[in-house]
C-alpha cells in the first residue's frame, strides 16, 4: 500500500477520542507521523472524566501504518504547547500538520440565550474551544511555515454558509463555532505569503464514543438507534473526517482551498475516499434539503 504523507508529521491538537482520534489515524494510515495531545491519560482523567486516552489514539496510529507519539498537554498552558512545539522540533525537525481539534466541553445547554446560560461555564467553554486554538497557533506556526506546502485544519461544527444562517444550539457554542471558521479565513490570509493552507473542516452528524452511548447503541449495531432518531441515519465515523484530513495533506494543490470551509461530505465528493462502509454520507446537504424542512428521514442520494 501507498503512504502519501510518509515523512511528514502531524500534530493533533485534541487526539484523545471522536474527530480527533479518527484524524490522527487516517493520517497514520497514509504513514505520516502523528503527535497526539489532550488531557486524558492512562494515568488522569480530564474534566469530560471518559476512558479514552491519548495512549489509546498513538497505539491506533502505530497500529494503522504510521507512528504515534502521545503527548499529554493542556492548550489552555502556552508554556506547555510551547515545550511541545520545542520537542516536535527536537525529534522531527519540521511540522507538516497542525489539526486544531481541542474543546474538550462537558456539557450542551441546549437553546439557551445568553442570560439563562451559565455564565461561568459559557466562559469557560470560549477559553476550551477559543484560546486553545489561539495558542497553539502562535507556538506551532513558526515551526510548520519553515517547511512549504503546511496544512492547518481548525475543526469546527457546520460548514460556514450553514452556521451563517442557524443558531447552533446556544449563545456561546454558537459563538464558538463561528470563531473557529473565522480562524481559518484569517490564518488562511496570513499563511499564504509562506506558501502554507489554512482550512475549516466539519464533519456531519458524527458517530463518536459519546454519541454512540447516548443512543445505548455501538459501532457494530448503530442502526438500532433509528428507531429512536431516523436522521442518525445520515451519521458517519471519526474516520471520515480523518480521511478528508488526509486527502487535504496529501494534495499537492491544497492551497485552492486556502480559507475556506469545508465538509467531509464535500471532500469525499473532489477526493474520492469514503467512509468505513464505502458510503459518502453528505450530511450538511442533508440537514437543509430533508432533516431541517422536517421531511421524513431518507438518506437515498445522502450517501
Amino acid at each position: 500500500m501507498t503512504k502519501p504523507l510518509e515523512g511528514k508529521v502531524a500534530l493533533v491538537a485534541g487526539a484523545t477520542r471522536a474527530a480527533g482520534r479518527g484524524i490522527a489515524v487516517e493520517l497514520g494510515a497514509a504513514g505520516a507521523t502523528v503527535y497526539c495531545t489532550g488531557r486524558s491519560t492512562r494515568a488522569r482523567r480530564s474534566e469530560m472524566d471518559r476512558p479514552e486516552t491519548i495512549e489509546e489514539t498513538a497505539e491506533l496510529v502505530t497500529r494503522a501504518g504510521g507512528r504515534g507519539i502521545a503527548v499529554a498537554v493542556d492548550h489552555l498552558v502556552p508554556a506547555e504547547v510551547r515545550a511541545l512545539v520545542e520537542r516536535i522540533d527536537r525529534e522531527q525537525g519540521a511540522l507538516h500538520v497542525l489539526v486544531n481539534d481541542i474543546f474538550g466541553g462537558t456539557k450542551m445547554e441546549w437553546n439557551k440565550t445568553v442570560w439563562e446560560s451559565d455564565l461561568e461555564y459559557g466562559l469557560h467553554t470560549l477559553r476550551l474551544a477559543v484560546d486553545t486554538h489561539a495558542i497553539t497557533a502562535h507556538h506551532a506556526l513558526p515551526l510548520l511555515i519553515r517547511s512549504p506546502g503546511g496544512l492547518v485544519v481548525e475543526v469546527t461544527d457546520g460548514t460556514a454558509d450553514y452556521n451563517a444562517r442557524n443558531y447552533r444550539v446556544s449563545f456561546f457554542y454558537d459563538l464558538v463555532k463561528a470563531a473557529n471558521l473565522r480562524m481559518a479565513w484569517s490564518l488562511g490570509h496570513e499563511l499564504a505569503p509562506h506558501r502554507a493552507t489554512a482550512v475549516a473542516l466539519t464533519p456531519g452528524w458524527m458517530r463518536s464514543e459519546m454519541m454512540l452511548e447516548v443512543f445505548g447503541v455501538t459501532e457494530a449495531n448503530w442502526r438500532d438507534a433509528l428507531a429512536k432518531e431516523p436522521h442518525f441515519a445520515i451519521s458517519e465515523t471519526p474516520a471520515f473526517v480523518g480521511r478528508a484530513v488526509a486527502a487535504l495533506a496529501g494534495d499537492p494543490d491544497v492551497a485552492r482551498w486556502n480559507g475556506q470551509s469545508l465538509s467531509s461530505g464535500q471532500l469525499a465528493k473532489v477526493y474520492g475516499f469514503t467512509d468505513v462502509d464505502g458510503s459518502r454520507p453528505d450530511a450538511w446537504r442533508y440537514m437543509v434539503e430533508v432533516q431541517d424542512p422536517g421531511k421524513p428521514a431518507d438518506v437515498t442520494g445522502y450517501r
